[in-house]
């Protein structure tokens, strides 16, 4: 186990630093919403990409996959693959996102899909379905802050102070600055976690004997793991299940689309999708390496989510690279649990109280949420943080059904607002009823595939038999000329 106190000193040096730059950041703010939610539109592309890839591979890759990858093996990296492929999306939606909201000003991806289709219901049932399966999500950070705190002092630090400090640090920064502050560290905290991550990697693998001996040793003892499905937990349907929903994410979780509409300029869009694409392979790969060492150093843990903590805790990291690794995580699930609520809080204050609303109104009301949507999620963290995995993959299948109006918000003329509306509420009732009604696990493929299904036919039949509203922007027809001029796809 790790000492609490210097566990406690690593944190208290990480806060200061994020404090520093928390300040730094808020020197540059207007007081505009523009401003807080996207930075003034002026993130250049090596800070988007780190703040899109700390905000993306979170908690979730060194708690969740890790876990995923001690529970059942090399399906675990296929799975992230899938979603890594996923990122491929932002080539084709980037520089449409950015140009829509460079031509009508849009600051949410809720707001942009209203515009298209021409109706505030159509933005409000978008925000409401963001609110309703992004707090699974946010929970997942919490869970895996209290999870990793918890678990290397051996409960000294307990779950819900954990919980509470992780919730104190998103909660400071989100505030002082909104997203050029968020930009701002999570720029650093994605440098952290990677450099972190590559020292731990290295040591716990020399620790085993080196390469050679890392592969042996989990061919002889982990043989089942290396193939699919494994020990059982990636079967086909489970794979297809957790997977799918995952390939859309860049354009169904708000809190990174939303990001599009922050660079600068279409060259900085470029850069940060490089970026974006270099970490996630390697941090992919070191994920899985990570969850294979924990496999093989310290077997049989009840709780699979549990492996990170007890591989820093096993001796086989030098305590420096572990409270920096602990750095690490702390400060990836702080950065997905703050862009998360401040696109939660620019969705309430713009989308469901008004756009109309002045300025300073607007970055009250999303201030106020941003405090609530992480004390809420600290609170369920604290009660369900077992099942960090499902909650996360619950969070995916909902958010799906937005997929469908995006995409023919961009490329099919005939998608009307009566069509997106139906596919949000229609697909977003019946992922809820699946899920907590009919009690469908997220690791039975028929709850994403229904979902996925019923979106895109409701979105498709009613549309085939409604008008479009007489004020809906012709996305397709308008942005080809700009596409044209930026010589874009």
């Amino acid at each position: 186990m790790i000492s609490p106190i210097l566990v406690w000193g690593a944190i208290g040096a990480f806060a200061l630093i994020g404090f520093a730059v928390a300040f730094a950041a808020s020197r540059g703010n207007t007081g505009s919403a523009v401003d807080y939610y996207l930075g003034g539109r002026a993130i250049g592309g090596a800070v988007s990409g780190l703040s899109y890839a700390a905000t993306t591979y979170s908690a979730f890759m060194l708690v969740v996959l890790t876990g995923l990858t001690y529970r059942g093996g090399v399906g675990a990296l296929g799975f992230e693959l899938i979603y890594f492929s996923g990122l491929s999306l932002l080539v084709v939606f980037g520089p449409r996102y950015w140009l829509a909201s460079q031509t009508w000003g849009f600051v949410t991806p809720a707001e942009m899909l209203g515009r298209r289709y021409g109706s505030r219901s159509v933005t409000r049932a978008t925000a409401v379905v963001s609110l309703l399966f992004l707090m699974p999500y946010c929970t997942t950070q919490m869970a895996g802050i209290g999870l990793l705190l918890s678990g290397v002092t051996g409960g000294a630090i307990t779950l819900p102070l954990a919980v509470a400090v992780g919730a104190i640090l998103a909660i400071f920064w989100t505030l002082v600055a909104g997203l050029r502050s968020v930009a701002w560290t999570d720029a650093g905290q994605a440098a952290v976690m990677m450099v972190a991550a590559l020292l731990a990697v290295g040591f716990v693998v020399a620790a085993i004997g080196g390469p050679g001996a890392f592969a042996e040793r989990l061919m002889e003892e982990r043989a089942a793991w290396l193939g699919v499905p494994g020990p059982g937990l990636w079967s086909l349907p489970t794979f297809l299940a957790l997977s799918v929903p995952w390939f859309f994410f860049p354009l169904s979780n708000p809190q990174v689309s939303q990001r599009l509409f922050a660079v600068r300029d279409l060259p900085a869009m470029r850069s940060m999708i490089l970026w974006v694409l270099g970490f996630g392979l390697l941090f992919t790969l070191i994920s899985v390496v990570w969850g294979f060492a924990a496999l093989i150093l310290t077997p049989d843990l009840e709780n699979s989510s549990e492996a990170t903590p007890a591989l820093l805790a096993s001796g086989a990291v030098p305590v420096w690279v572990s409270l920096l690794l602990i750095i690490g995580i702390l400060s990836a699930a702080v950065s997905t649990l703050d862009s998360i609520a401040l696109t939660l809080g620019a969705m309430v204050a713009r989308d469901l109280a008004g756009r109309e609303t002045q300025d300073a109104r607007q970055v009250f009301v999303g201030r106020l949420v941003v405090v609530l949507v992480i004390v809420f999620a600290a609170i369920f963290a604290v009660q369900q943080a077992s099942i960090v995995d499902q909650l996360a993959a619950l969070s995916a299948a909902g958010l799906i059904v937005s997929v469908p109006a995006i995409v023919g918000a961009f490329f099919w003329r005939g998608g009307t607002a009566a069509g997106a509306l139906a596919s949000l509420v229609g697909g977003a009732a019946l992922a809820l009823w699946m899920a907590l009604g009919a009690g469908i696990s997220v690791f039975d493929p028929v709850l994403c595939g229904s979902v996925i299904a019923a979106s895109t036919l409701l979105f498709v039949g009613v549309s085939a038999v409604t008008r479009g509203r007489p004020d809906a922007i012709d996305f397709p027809g308008e942005l080809r000329p700009l596409l044209s001029r930026k010589a874009v796809w």
